[in-house]
């Protein structure tokens, strides 16, 4: 399916990406006037004529290089589809990539790329935390296939990490994946240093990708491309769909590497389906609308916190004068503080329990980004398949709460917090409502 840009630019001038979600890459003549995509909801598309299903197979199997100016047409929908192309090339648009793919689900973005980019007897330097998921894939999964995971903690300073990356068997690093800011600790990590790494230990054969799970602040807030890294993934179902409602991941990076990405993706068939992709075109139009009202909630909300007596620390990135570097980093790499906030309250996993079965308005589930706030335990949800050694390595503590600030007054957000508090009956007054 080709595609129309004329009017990215308005008189010399690009656009906005909140402005060109509602047409980019879609022109309504395609399909009757219709001023959305529609959902191209078909498994296989007919060929002209013979010769072009040779032409488009041959492209698609890397059986010869593209001319100048031809893409490859439309075969099937485990390769391509125009409800995602469309979808695609608006997710390009937020962190400046050249492509992009959509997939199934975050941790089919986040397995598939790692597949792609790997190969056994490699091995992968990562932050710690991480999402759950992704710690088990790292850890667990990529083992049978003969690919290696260390960790470097949240404290482990550029030098640190560099040592860490020395001590590998040379030529066997292939990865630094970063999840920032760190899920549920809100930890930020250099990406800047990392791609300095990334750049040191790696050779023209045997290039190291750097490579960031932008979940908690992107695409809005926080741009990974722009600070060095070489791919940039997300669980889609988080903001970009935002909702609560879908399943899907998404990939992004220069050409030649989602080259290999989505033809990885081909064969394990872990692509977006064509309503879900639909669906996530509908949320990007309104993603920033939704992001900026989360992230000026979650400040009134984190602030209100902080001074709580029946709370021992908030984990929010406008929280960090106790660490300049963490402050240095924040204000080099995120353009807001997002809408995740954790905070340890006062006791342990019994009054983290009673506070989380006392909440009404916030619902108690995992997953965040969505329109309605939600509340879990990290500890024993998320990332109860770490250690509890490990957790506290990572700084995640028994009485660790972690919310997603969604899009209701942030007085109401507040009102059920307090009266959650008070349901943990240490004997505390209520506090006065800001």
């Amino acid at each position: 399916m080709s595609t129309s840009h004329d009017h990215a630019q308005i008189g010399g001038q690009s656009l906005r990406p909140e402005s060109l979600m509602m047409s980019y890459g879609y022109t309504p003549a395609w399909s009757e006037g219709a001023i959305k995509p529609p959902i191209f909801q078909t498994s296989t598309f007919v060929f002209k004529n013979a010769e072009e299903g040779k032409s488009f197979f041959e492209l698609a199997y890397g059986l010869r290089q593209a001319d100048p100016g031809e893409e490859m047409g439309l075969i099937y929908s485990r390769l391509n589809n125009p409800s995602l192309e469309i979808l695609e090339q608006r997710l390009c648009l937020w962190d400046g990539a050249e492509d992009a793919a959509s997939f199934a689900s975050g941790m089919a973005a986040i397995s598939t790329t790692l597949l792609a980019l790997l190969q056994p007897g490699d091995v992968v330097l990562h932050s710690e935390p991480v999402y759950g998921g992704s710690d088990f894939f790292l850890k667990n999964v990529l083992r049978k296939f003969g690919i290696t995971a260390v960790g470097f903690r949240p404290t482990a300073t550029p030098a640190e990490m560099e040592a860490q990356a020395a001590a590998i068997e040379p030529g066997r690093l292939a990865m630094i994946f970063v999840e920032t800011p760190a899920n549920p600790t809100n930890h930020l990590v250099d990406l800047e240093a990392c791609s300095a790494l990334a750049r040191r230990f790696g050779t023209p054969d045997k290039p190291v990708r750097l490579v960031v799970d932008n979940t908690f602040l992107g695409p809005v807030f926080q741009h990974p491309l722009k600070h060095g890294a070489d791919v940039v993934l997300y669980s889609a179902t988080k903001f970009l769909g935002g909702h609560s409602d879908l399943i899907a991941g998404a990939a992004l990076a220069s050409k030649p590497l989602m080259k290999e990405i989505k033809a990885m993706r081909t064969f394990m068939g872990t692509m977006c389906d064509p309503n879900t992709g639909w669906m996530l075109m509908r949320s990007l139009e309104t993603l920033k609308l939704r992001m900026e009202r989360a992230a000026q909630s979650a400040q009134v909300i984190a602030d209100w916190l902080r001074q709580h007596a029946l709370v021992e620390r908030t984990y929010y990135l406008t929280h960090l004068e106790h660490n300049p570097a963490q402050q240095d980093i924040y204000r080099r790499h995120c353009l807001s503080p997002g809408s995740m906030i954790s905070f340890d309250i006062r006791g342990g996993e019994a009054e983290a329990f009673r506070f989380l079965n006392a909440l009404k308005l916030i619902k108690l589930a995992v997953s965040l980004g969505g329109t309605e706030s939600l509340a879990e335990h990290p500890g024993t949800m998320t990332h109860s398949d770490i250690t509890l050694c490990e957790q506290r390595e990572m700084g995640i503590t028994p009485q660790m709460i972690r919310l997603s600030i969604g899009v209701e007054d942030p007085r109401d957000i507040m009102l059920d917090l307090e009266q959650a508090f008070a349901a943990v009956g240490m004997g505390v007054p209520a506090m006065e409502m800001a």
